[in-house]
């Protein structure tokens, strides 16, 4: 599955409103945290890092992200494929 095709299917579950692009920003924020959260615990805390709620928490995130960009009209192969252009100059010395 590409990024443009997870973007549309997953867009199937966005319930519309007014305020769509704020629900979008407070439920990225709020799951990103839930992520941070478990690594803090695993790193700061001595939890063993549960691998299947970080799965779910970044699946979150990235339903989040695909949803902003979506709403924006920016395709999610298009921010995938310039992230990794931007990151080729800004490390071009990194492996290929």
């Amino acid at each position: 599955m590409n990024f443009n095709d997870y973007q549309q299917k997953a867009n199937r579950t966005l319930a519309g409103n007014e305020h769509v692009l704020t629900n979008l920003s407070l439920g990225l924020a709020s799951e990103s945290g839930e992520a941070i959260d478990l690594i803090k615990k695993y790193t700061f805390q001595g939890q063993d890092l549960d691998k299947v709620k970080l799965q779910h928490e970044l699946g979150d995130v990235l339903w989040y992200l695909s949803q902003i960009a979506l709403w924006a009209d920016i395709d999610f192969d298009d921010v995938a494929t310039s992230n990794l252009q931007e990151l080729a100059k800004r490390y071009p010395q990194a492996k290929k």
